[in-house]
């Protein structure tokens, strides 16, 4: 670019302006991108100023620099017209002239030169908006309930994404526009706190889960071991033994758990909108017989019908908050709590319901609690096991902030999950021996339908010894 095109593009504060926020939009996108391709993570909102601010502000910057020549030759026009002088209504370029044709030489030069950038910045953008981090960290306290679930799920590999948005651009677009409006309630704190369940406008479950988990995949029974710690001073284990009733579809039949939603199967139900009441179901089985059991209560006005799929069982498939008990369960099985220390069980299981402000004095306050009740009680586990009363503590503070955000108002029992029927209602939402069709027949309330036990808070189950 010779001196006279950089002078025409500089002459006017407008047009330099423009230059100069191109220019430092450019080399930062040029450095961060360096700084990526090494290895620099830079935290959540690096991708963000990387590939969507930066390049939405080089855009500006080469916005602002046809603007200002616009302007600029409109002065130039208008006092060349005072002065009486013919102005061409148009520019003039002499193409014979070397200076010309090096200065578009070079706009073209920087025209692709912007073109690469907008392009690389464009891809890695899209990337961006679809990243499991942009959703879950982007807007750290809305999402962070969420968030957190889905890292500690058996889905924490598989992107918001693939599940929420769908592939295809029109599937892009629609996410979008409806990340547009909670950017606005975002901005303008209006966003309800808890984020409300169940998601009305979730892809439908044989397009998303079927993509992995399909009826013919778990065919009959499946052995479920559940292991439970008692609250008195050893902490005495058992352990409950299940054989469920998966089933799932061979070939024309369907049976176990998964026959509800076998081929050839329809259910309908009409619930209220949170699916946790439901007042009316409507069976066709196979062979095209129709069935419709009612419970005695009258629907509400705001009653909805919808057709039944996975996640009406698996509500909570990948942001799965668990209860305070099987949380410590879970603990004290694989060893972040240590099982020998007296009554950690009934202390934990205190702690965890005790309400905190903030997820900063729930870890204090758990820690304190714990320690206290060690020096008080049994002050030779404080002195000479002070470390595994720490580790409790620490591993207690982790429990309560993992399933409990007090900005958006998430308590234990904010998102049930309904499979079983543990911390939920679940099955005993249909199966519950009310619901009855015309002709008396009920859906039952039995559980062998689902399972069959095989060990009952057993300290040591026969069965287990004998699959040895």
């Amino acid at each position: 670019m010779n001196r006279s095109s950089f002078a025409a593009l500089t002459r006017n504060a407008i047009s330099l302006t423009g230059v100069i926020i191109a220019l430092l939009s450019a080399g930062l996108i040029l450095v961060l991108s360096a700084l990526s391709l090494a290895g620099w993570h830079g935290g959540s909102y690096a991708g963000i100023i990387t590939y969507l601010l930066l390049p939405a502000a080089f855009v500006l910057g080469l916005l602002l620099v046809p603007v200002g020549l616009w302007l600029q030759r409109g002065r130039e026009r208008r006092a060349a017209e005072r002065a009486e002088a013919a102005v061409p209504a148009l520019p003039v370029f002499d193409l014979n002239s070397p200076a010309t044709r090096a200065s578009i030489t070079a706009y073209v030069l920087a025209g692709l030169a912007c073109l690469a950038i907008l392009a690389g910045t464009g891809y890695k953008g899209v990337e961006v908006l679809e990243s499991t981090q942009f959703c879950g960290q982007a807007c750290h306290q809305t999402m962070q309930p969420e968030a957190v679930a889905h890292a500690r799920s058996p889905h924490a590999n598989v992107g918001c994404v693939q599940c929420h948005v769908g592939p295809g651009a029109s599937w892009f677009v629609r996410s979008k526009i409806n990340g547009l409006g909670e950017l606005i309630e975002l901005a303008s704190n209006s966003y309800p706190r808890p984020i409300p369940t169940p998601i009305s406008n979730l892809r439908p479950a044989r397009e998303v889960c079927e993509q992995c988990h399909w009826p013919t995949k778990l065919i009959g029974d499946r052995l479920v071991v559940h292991t439970h710690y008692a609250d008195d001073e050893k902490n005495s284990q058992t352990k409950t033994v299940l054989s469920l009733h998966v089933g799932g579809q061979a070939g024309q039949s369907a049976s176990g758990i998964h026959w509800h939603v076998g081929h050839g199967t329809a259910i309908r139900f009409l619930s209220d909108p949170s699916r946790e009441t439901i007042y009316t179901v409507e069976l066709t089985t196979p062979d095209g017989a129709h069935k419709t059991f009612k419970t005695s209560a009258a629907p509400p006005a705001g009653a909805q019908w919808r057709t039944m799929d996975c996640v009406d069982c698996h509500n909570r498939p990948a942001h799965t908050f668990h209860e305070p008990g099987e949380e410590l369960d879970a603990a004290l099985d694989d060893g972040r709590i240590d099982t020998s220390l007296p009554f950690i069980k009934r202390e934990g299981l205190r702690v965890l319901k005790i309400q905190y402000p903030s997820q900063e004095q729930a870890r204090t306050g758990i820690q304190r609690e714990i320690e206290q009740f060690y020096r008080t009680q049994y002050p030779a586990v404080a002195s000479e096991r002070a470390s595994a009363v720490t580790q409790a503590g620490k591993a207690l503070g982790d429990i309560w902030c993992w399933n409990v955000f007090p900005p958006m108002r998430v308590t234990w029992e904010t998102y049930p999950n309904h499979i079983g029927h543990q911390s939920s209602p679940g099955c005993w939402r249909c199966h519950d021996n009310k619901h009855a069709s015309e002709s008396g027949e009920k859906i039952k309330k039995q559980c062998e339908l689902c399972h069959n036990v095989l060990a009952d808070d057993d300290p040591a189950p026969q069965i287990l010894k004998d699959l040895q």
